[in-house]
């Protein structure tokens, strides 16, 4: 484009020279018109050529005050254009208009609300998931854990809510499976160890007591547990029921008032938490949800990739059928945007004016000329043209007046 300028600033300069050296060997009239033409062309594309250079460099190298532009004003250009960006694009009445116009949330419903979407989503979310579970150390984490749990578990007291919560249980009745439970098994080990009951009786039995009397005692007294362990199995109303959910409704009582099975209750609550079972228990709970995670995130199939996926697309239905919770979601879309525009609207077009400032100066002018050269040349062959008809029009008026 610079040649095409170029070549209609040589032709204008060729018609000057050749209707020049005509005239002064007696051209007609009609001549001179056309030696004004070019030379007002001549002017005109020097002109705009002298415009368009003082941009990116300085004509001829001279240091011709306000020329080269773009490489000494870079800095400032920069501060401008991003004054610029943000009073006319990160203006919040701007982006709330323009985030109205959108509808972000009824878009955003219809491309969750088809199933490839929700994978492409669900997959993304999985790979973060993966990338955040294995860039955080296991120590790392198991230290926070035991930080925030176990120094909470310990900080609260056991007595009070327990007891607060076994009362609860009790008076419902949630209990009586667990103690039917106990009857049960209690009535069956009597019943399997007739061997051992009778020992424990024979063994207690005087030295001096006949063994066939001993063997008849243990007999007896077998029979009675036998039969005491039946009553309570079948019986819901038996005394030792009773009794037990008497005592159970005690014992929960004192877990919330009697400071000294409060303070036993803190001393068993120490007791399991520094057991070292516990304590493996603890730091192997962050390796077991990890690899849990792991899995998840890897498989297409699991458990979890299916209930995120169809919760997005059922979140993207609603969005697109409710438009109640439509406007809500565009509400703090909005609001989101407002806040981040309010806020950081500065650190934005920092990016843009601290990023000029790190360009080269003749490298600058080289790239925005390149992009807009183009266009200038163009302010060039149009002065030319412009010129070349405005120094026609005048001299016909000069001839005119003449």
């Amino acid at each position: 484009m610079k040649l095409v300028a170029l070549a209609f600033l040589g032709v204008a300069t060729a018609i000057f020279l050749a209707t020049t050296i005509w005239q002064s060997a007696g051209a007609p009239g009609w001549v001179g018109y056309v030696k004004a033409a070019a030379e007002a062309g001549m002017v005109g594309a020097l002109a705009d050529w002298f415009a368009v250079t003082a941009l990116f460099r300085r004509p001829l190298g001279l240091p011709i005050p306000h020329t080269a532009i773009i490489p000494t004003r870079k800095d400032a250009l920069g501060d401008s254009l991003g004054e610029f960006v943000g009073t006319n694009f990160l203006a919040e009445r701007v982006v709330r208009e323009r985030l109205r116009r959108i509808g972000v949330a009824a878009r955003l419903g219809g491309w969750l609300a088809e199933r490839e979407n929700a994978e492409r989503v669900t997959s993304e979310l999985a790979t973060v998931v993966r990338g955040a579970v294995t860039v955080l150390r296991d120590e790392d984490v198991q230290a926070v854990m035991e930080q925030a749990v176990v120094s909470r578990i310990v900080r609260v007291p056991w007595g009070p809510p327990l007891g607060k919560l076994l009362e609860r249980v009790f008076a419902d009745g949630s209990h009586h499976k667990l103690v039917d439970l106990l009857c049960d098994r209690a009535y069956e080990w009597v019943k399997a160890n007739y061997d051992q009951v009778m020992g424990v009786v024979s063994n207690r039995a005087p030295s001096w007591s006949p063994k066939f009397f001993d063997s008849l005692v243990a007999d007896k007294v077998y029979g009675e547990v036998l039969a005491f362990a039946w009553a309570v199995k079948t019986d819901v109303n038996h005394p030792m029921r009773l009794a037990l959910d008497k005592f159970l409704g005690e014992f929960a009582a004192d877990m919330q008032t009697d400071p000294k099975v409060m303070e036993r209750a803190e001393m068993v609550k120490h007791q399991v938490l520094e057991h070292p079972e516990v304590q493996n228990v603890i730091g192997s709970a962050w390796a077991t949800a990890k690899k849990m995670l792991l899995d998840a995130a890897e498989d297409p199939s699991s458990e979890l990739r299916t209930r995120v996926r169809s919760g997005l697309m059922a979140l993207g239905g609603r969005l697109v059928a409710d438009e109640a919770l439509r406007t809500k979601a565009d509400a703090w879309v909005e609001g989101a945007a407002a806040y981040v525009v309010l806020n950081y609207r500065n650190e934005i077009t920092t990016l843009i004016t601290d990023t000029v400032q790190r360009w080269d100066a003749e490298e600058t002018a080289r790239k925005i000329e390149l992009q807009v050269g183009r266009d200038l040349q163009f302010i060039r062959i149009n002065g030319t043209v412009v010129g070349a008809l405005a120094g026609l029009l005048i001299y016909t008026v000069a001839q005119l007046i003449g």
